[in-house]
């Protein structure tokens, strides 16, 4: 099986356990990932094998990882329901729903949109690349609502073309904690890797980030929540969510980058793609998609209203 290979240097203060340390310093990692890999044999600590996923780290240890990576070529597709939005020869519009992954990744190797999308239209195998057939943009897994993929090579070139001109038009809807300092704006804040914490991202020196866009409007003020309309302009990691709680709003159930008491019932963040506006191969004027909140988020907001 291909692998990643990473080799790591602890520098902590303060003993830190192995899982935990590996955890934090790669992203794509949970911590029970971590042990997982660790009880495999596919972590060393100074060439050595640890006997315990626990195993404390305490300063100047060389931690040596092997990640496995999704075979090319070998994805299976996987007869998983899909709630189709639109579909013709050369795009499929989908409602992905919350806790869906998009594509594989570590932890992550089934159960994916785009093993479901293979089943529903095989004809998309090895578009854009074995690994990520179809894929043009990406939700995070508890994001739902639309989302394009392309089922030929044609098809996947153009609507890249149109996310990369910004001219595919991402609109989302988000109830957050708080209120946002205007009813509308426009927030144009670099994203990168928080330095303090790998898993996240933040709104970091321009020099340190990429550009990042976003435009909101309020919908509808609650007393301590507020419904906004957002339209991202790039499409950076966790955009919308690490946009937002810089402004001091963060989204509502986002356990990341939100409020560390739960303010609402909810048992993921509340955020929808719900509109999705662009040009289709072979035709001259753009359509527009859209999906209603889902029910979990509508019983929330309707608990509000």
């Amino acid at each position: 099986m291909d692998e990643r290979r990473v080799t790591l240097h602890f520098k902590g203060d303060h003993p830190q356990r192995l899982d935990r340390f590996l955890g934090d310093s790669l992203p794509e990692l949970s911590r029970a990932q971590a042990q997982r890999l660790i009880k495999q044999g596919r972590v060393r600590v100074d060439g050595v094998p640890p006997r315990k996923t626990g195993m404390l780290l305490s300063g100047g240890e060389r931690v040596e990882i092997h990640i496995p990576l999704p075979q090319a070529g070998r994805l299976q597709p996987e007869d998983i329901p899909l709630e189709v939005i639109f579909e013709n020869d050369a795009v499929l519009v989908v409602n992905k729903p919350a806790g869906m992954v998009v594509h594989p990744a570590a932890g992550h190797a089934t159960g994916t949109l785009v093993q479901a999308a293979l089943a529903h239209a095989p004809e998309m195998e090895g578009v854009g690349g074995e690994k990520r057939p179809g894929l043009v943009h990406r939700l995070d897994k508890d994001t739902s609502g639309l989302i394009i993929l392309a089922k030929n090579d044609r098809a996947h070139r153009f609507l890249q073309e149109q996310f990369r001109l910004r001219q595919a038009r991402k609109t989302y809807l988000a109830l957050t904690d708080g209120h946002p300092p205007t009813p509308e704006g426009r927030i144009e804040a670099p994203i990168g890797r928080d330095p303090s914490h790998r898993k996240r991202m933040a709104v970091v020196p321009e020099h340190k980030g990429r550009a990042a866009l976003s435009e909101y409007r309020t919908l509808q003020r609650f007393a301590d929540h507020s419904l906004l309309e957002v339209r991202i302009l790039t499409g950076r990691t966790h955009q919308i969510r690490v946009h937002l709680a810089f402004l001091g709003c963060p989204v509502a159930g986002d356990a990341v980058y939100g409020r560390r008491k739960p303010t609402l019932p909810l048992k993921r963040h509340f955020l929808h793609a719900f509109r999705l506006r662009l040009t289709l191969p072979g035709e001259d004027a753009p359509r527009t998609f859209e999906a209603p909140l889902p029910p979990d988020l509508q019983a929330v907001l309707d608990g509000l209203g």
